[in-house]
């Protein structure tokens, strides 16, 4: 029996930190995706086949992704292409693709639903003005996009309330947690756990890198055996590197890296810690579901109780999770996994349980796939 067809909107596909969005959309069983963005962007491929470009890199593209992004205008020859596959409903990942993917969505006839992921209502508006394109056209049309949407999904509990705060309609909001492939995240029979604490994120403000380096800096003079392992790209990654030849005697950064040395790092450390913090723009931790996925590999975890953190880190259960900012009290949390053994057994074993139980990809995909068939089972009433 042929699957419907959903339309994934994200403005670039696909930046090398959101494997989420792939994952989620290739999990789906009762719907075939169907990507569509602005333009493509050097990072995770999704499939050719299943993928429409606004801007396919040709001069006439580029007309295009202006004409789609300032006017609200979809080409007709590609609105046709898309109209071919019948979709039934258009699901944009983050507020400003959101706003982008609504015309389009009007255009097919079919109702969009937007994930909320963190900056889109973390944000401050006024660091939001000076953000990119498609954000401050997000801030000016907010008012009215709130009630534009047939469902707004959040990240975590803590997104949800940040959405509130901008408007969004409870009765059309909801939480869902993105799913981890415990699959392919699981611990790796007769891997040796080493002295590693493991980072692993983009080198941006709200990761909290710099309170890490200071937090190992401590350990390191009471156990120079422990190494800091940093995996993930950005920004900040020079001054980082920087503080950690001034601080550390030793450490590595990795870069960016897929998905395979990911879990090799994580089958080898023997602590999980992405300090993240709330940003002076606003910015915090929707949910981190990296987090999520170091605990499948059976990694105790140690950070700040910020953001979506807490849903996603059980503190006392799966690992300890400081106050913000606090990086002494993250380097005694660290410090005390790296030592105390029956604790981080105890938070080892449960920790791959929880993440099953909460937050499997494949059940949390079916959830997605019930919010969606509920949409389509009120579309008719809801346009009467």
């Amino acid at each position: 029996m042929p699957r419907d067809t959903v339309l994934i909107y994200r403005d670039t596909l696909l930046p090398p930190s959101e494997t989420f969005i792939l994952s989620q959309a290739e999990s789906l069983t009762e719907f075939t995706p169907f990507y569509v963005g602005a333009r493509r962007v050097a990072g995770i491929e999704v499939p050719a086949e299943r993928r429409l470009l606004v801007n396919d890199g040709s001069w006439l593209g580029r007309c295009r992704e202006v004409g789609f992004k300032v006017l609200d205008r979809v080409s007709p020859r590609q609105l046709e292409m898309l109209a071919r596959r019948a979709p039934r409903l258009v699901h944009a990942h983050f507020g400003p693709d959101g706003v982008l993917a609504l015309p389009l969505a009007r255009a097919l006839g079919v109702p969009l639903v937007v994930t909320l992921h963190g900056f889109d209502v973390t944000l401050h508006d006024a660091a939001a003005r000076r953000s990119f394109y498609a954000h401050r056209k997000y801030l000016a049309r907010r008012a009215g996009f709130v009630g534009s949407c047939a469902k707004v999904i959040c990240v975590s509990r803590f997104i949800a309330g940040k959405a509130a705060q901008h408007g969004f309609p409870a009765e059309r909001t909801i939480v869902h947690y993105i799913g981890v492939d415990t699959e392919r995240f699981q611990p790796i029979p007769g891997a040796v756990r080493e002295p590693v604490v493991l980072f692993v994120g983009r080198l941006v403000d709200k990761k909290g890198g710099s309170y890490l380096i200071r937090a190992m800096g401590e350990i390191q003079r009471a156990m120079p055996e422990v190494e800091l392992v940093v995996i993930g790209d950005g920004p900040l990654r020079a001054s980082l590197e920087a503080e950690a030849r001034q601080q550390l005697r030793r450490h590595r950064f990795l870069g960016a890296q897929p998905w395979s040395v990911v879990r090799d790092w994580m089958s080898r450390a023997r602590v999980f810690s992405v300090p993240s913090i709330t940003a002076d723009s606003g910015d915090a931790e929707g949910f981190g579901i990296v987090f999520a996925e170091a605990q499948a590999m059976g990694i105790p975890v140690a950070s700040f109780a910020s953001g979506g953190i807490p849903e996603a880190v059980g503190h006392g259960e799966t690992g300890l999770l400081s106050p913000e900012k606090d990086w002494r009290g993250l380097a005694r949390d660290i410090a005390l996994l790296l030592r105390d053994e029956a604790l981080w057994n105890r938070m080892r074993e449960a920790a791959r349980p929880r993440i099953v139980e909460r937050f499997d990809l494949r059940t949390q995909t079916r959830a997605l796939e019930q919010i969606y068939r509920g949409l389509l089972d009120a579309e008719p009433a809801r346009s009467a």
